[in-house]
């Protein structure tokens, strides 16, 4: 762990560069781009993990809604995913935790945002599948306060399709899952969709949390 700290340390102007222009990005536009928001290293570790565990058959079928409302229902929801946990004491998940305990603390630290934690899993779309227009944030529940999105997808062109589409008001914006890509914004604000994939499509999605 203090060698994560040390590598996160010695990459401070860089992290800082990063977290700015995201947050820039957000401010102008609803919506923070990062085009390399996670070390390229790091994002091959967090893929062979996910494939790994895919292999392994541990991913489960991904749901709408909360609680007593979960329900499967593959005609508007069609990936797998897998929930990361420092509990699984996995090195490369924990390292990308610390990356986010930084992102967190400097968002808290520059935008008095208040988030007190985070929820992450990989999602992974086999080819033909899709995840219909939606809100993250639950109607019972505004913890999640920001939705966010880390690409690891490499050689992506557009005939692959999966691009996430935002619906801002008056225009809807198209983003592909091209690798190190990380995509932010409101939970509250945004209906946004997961376009049919043509082939795999992997990310780690997740929430900043207001608990």
């Amino acid at each position: 762990m203090l060698a994560v700290l040390c590598c996160l340390e010695s990459q401070k102007y860089t992290l800082e560069q990063a977290f700015e222009g995201i947050v820039s990005s957000f401010l102008e536009n609803r919506v923070g781009l990062s085009e390399d928001f996670l070390m390229k290293d790091l994002s091959a570790k967090l893929k062979e993990n996910l494939l790994k565990l895919f292999l392994e058959k541990q991913f489960k079928v991904a749901g709408i809604g909360n609680d007593s409302k979960f329900q499967t229902k593959k005609s508007i929801r069609s990936d797998v995913i897998y929930w990361l946990d420092r509990k699984h004491d996995d090195a490369h998940e924990n390292v990308f935790f610390d990356w986010m305990d930084a992102f967190v603390k400097y968002l808290n630290r520059t935008c008095y945002t208040g988030i007190t934690g985070y929820e992450f899993h990989y999602a992974y779309y086999a080819e033909g599948s899709f995840y219909k227009r939606h809100l993250d944030q639950f109607k019972d529940n505004q913890s999640r306060a920001f939705s966010m999105i880390m690409y690891l997808n490499e050689d992506w062109v557009s005939a692959d399709g999966g691009e996430l589409c935002i619906y801002h008001k008056d225009v809807s914006q198209i983003i592909s899952p091209m690798n190190g890509k990380c995509v932010f914004f409101k939970s509250s604000e945004l209906e946004h969709e997961v376009l049919l994939s043509h082939k795999p499509r992997m990310s780690i999605t997740g929430w900043l949390r207001t608990d």
